[in-house]
Formats: C-alpha cells, structure tokens, sequence
C-alpha cells in the first residue's frame, strides 16, 4: 500500500456507550490495521455517530476496552482526539452554507497554524504562505475536488454546491493536517447510486494515503471492515413486554372495555406509551450525545 504516514489501527471489545436515557450502542467489536477503511451500518438511533465520536476520543465510552492508534480509550482520550479528525457530522461538524468553499479552506488552514502552535496572526512570511498553500492544494487532490469545475471556482458558496463536491469538501479538510483515522458520518446520504459509488472510492482514495478511516452509511463496500450498530437490547426488552399484557385487560372486564378502551390508548394503555417512549429515547440519545460531546470539546 501507498502511504505517507502511519494511520491508526484500531481494536475494540464489546465497546458501548451508556448515555442519561440509556444506551446509544454496546457490545462493538473491531479489528482493523492502520490505512483500513472501515464501514458503520445501523438503522437511525442505534448509535452510528456516537460510535464514530467514540472512536475518535470525542465521546466517552462506558463499556468494553478500546485502541486508537494503541492509545487506550478511555484513557488517553484527549491524545486520540489530536489525532484524528471528524468530517461530516451534522450537529458536530458541518459546512457553513454562506461561506464559500475559499474561506472554509483557509479557515481550516488557520485553525490548523493554531493548534500547531504557530501564530495565525497576518501578514504571513511567504514560506508560510507557500506550506499553507501546498497543504491546501494536496488535500483537494486527494478528494479529488478541483476548483476550476465548480461554477464559482474558489468563491463558490457552499449552497451551490451538489451534495457529493460538498463531501468531498468535507473530506479535505478533514485530512487537512494529517490525522492518523478520519470519521465521516452519513457518507451516502441522499445520494444517487453511481454518486454511492463515486462517494466510497473517494474514501478509499483517502485509504491510500495512509490515514485510516471510519465511516458511517447505509450501503458498505465489500472490501470494507463490516461494523454493525443495532439498537440495544434493553430497548427492544422494554418495548417488547407491555405489548404482550395489553391484550389482558379486555377480557378482565367484558362489559366495561368497550368504553375504558377508548381512553386506555392514552391513559391507561402502559404498552403503547411504553413503545412510543422507548423509541423516541433511543433515538434521540444519538443526536443529543453528539451535541453533549460537540458543547463539551469544542470545536472539532
């Protein structure tokens, strides 16, 4: 394989993450070598985006023992965290749409100056200038986004673009500054089949450089290392049981269930708002971890 620099092997045993309204995943396990291309599937709520914030020391993981880059999560979180990079995230990480695609990468260039240590303030020394540049220009070859296609060039507004140049926008300044795994959410959201396709092999083009990366979708590639995200079965229990008693309470009182059956949906019926209270926690305890970890590292 074509590298120029060590990507992260990753390994995880029965890793999970317990949230206040329950589990947003549990029981993962992943074995991959560094440059992998690794590929998340599960339906919506069962912790995609967690897993990915998890694996990048974004969030912290309640269960099960895990490396990055042999570096133990939960315990070295913040040295994970310097290296590796999220892309794509809704609600942690995403394009401004007002800003054109110049500014997000020059935005990003400074921001990387920052957290080197190095001063952002202007005016540059050329050499700078000329290192920002080359960083810039190899991060668009990679993902394959040359400015001069867009309608605007470098002044396109992230609103014009169509939905696979704004991930391959993403993408760029994701691996920007060289992580060593890149997590990407929603890859193939939206997107037509031959764009699935187009979308894939950008990242396993990213792959090819070394940098190890996590991605989350609907349809994964047969040479991906296959992770499964399923809702957690403490859910599925809960949901599952006051549905089987439901049927009990009619045919206790056959001349008063046809009136109390009207209010027992609503009222007296613990099955049906049991599942309804289930499902909805479930499901926003994806969205509201994200938000948790975004609100409590910051910038990504």
């Amino acid at each position: 394989m074509n590298t120029t620099h060590q990507g992260a092997a990753v390994d995880a045993r029965g890793i999970g993450v317990e949230g206040p309204r329950g589990w947003a995943f549990q029981g993962i396990d992943i074995s991959a070598e560094p440059g992998a291309l690794i590929a998340v599937q599960g339906s919506s709520g069962s912790g995609r985006t967690c897993l990915l914030l998890a694996l990048t020391g974004r969030m912290r993981i309640t269960a099960g023992e895990a490396t990055v880059a042999r570096l133990p999560l939960p315990k070295r979180m913040g040295t994970v965290r310097s290296r590796t990079a999220i892309a794509h995230v809704p609600g942690v990480v995403e394009l401004e749409p007002a800003l054109t695609v110049g500014e997000h990468l020059k935005e990003q260039a400074l921001l990387g100056h920052r957290f080197q240590g190095l001063s952002a303030s202007l005016p540059w020394g050329r050499r700078q200038k000329e290192a920002t540049r080359a960083r810039i220009d190899a991060a668009l070859a990679v993902v394959g986004l040359d400015p001069a296609s867009l309608v605007k060039g470098l002044r396109t507004a992230v609103r014009d673009l169509e939905r696979i140049e704004a991930l391959r926008l993403s993408v760029a300044l994701g691996i920007m500054h060289g992580p060593q795994l890149l997590a990407v959410d929603d890859v193939d959201l939206k997107l037509s089949a031959a764009e699935r396709a187009e979308a894939w092999e950008l990242l396993r083009d990213v792959t090819r450089t070394g940098t190890t990366v996590v991605a989350a979708g609907s349809e994964a590639p047969a040479d991906a290392v296959l992770v499964r995200t399923t809702p957690a079965p403490a859910a599925a229990d809960t949901i599952a049981a006051p549905a089987a008693k439901a049927p009990e309470a009619p045919a206790a009182e056959a001349p008063a269930a046809k009136p109390a059956a009207g209010k027992t949906p609503a009222a007296d019926a613990p099955g049906a708002a049991g599942t309804g209270t289930e499902s909805a926690t479930h499901t926003g305890t994806d969205e509201e971890e994200a938000a948790d970890a975004f609100a409590e590292t910051g910038r990504a």
